[in-house]
């Protein structure tokens, strides 16, 4: 898990350029997010990995498709 977690964190860093105080308040969500997985049974270290960046991406809402200008249209 912290394999991924490592992983998680330097793809969201390169993504956003945020705060130490941001990531670190990212690393603990995606922390209890993985933990979460974990124990539910995913153990496939690239699995954790796109879970936990998408996760992040819903949380910051970068993964919004009307901000991204889909409109179904």
């Amino acid at each position: 898990m912290e394999a991924a977690i490592e992983r998680i964190m330097q793809t969201y860093d390169l993504l956003l350029n945020c705060s130490a105080a941001a990531s670190d308040e990212a690393r603990a969500k995606v922390t209890a997010y993985l933990t979460t997985l974990v124990e539910a049974g995913e153990k496939d270290p690239h699995r954790l990995t796109v879970c936990g960046l998408t996760y992040l991406r819903q949380l910051d809402g970068s993964n919004d498709p009307v901000k991204a200008g889909y409109t179904g249209l």
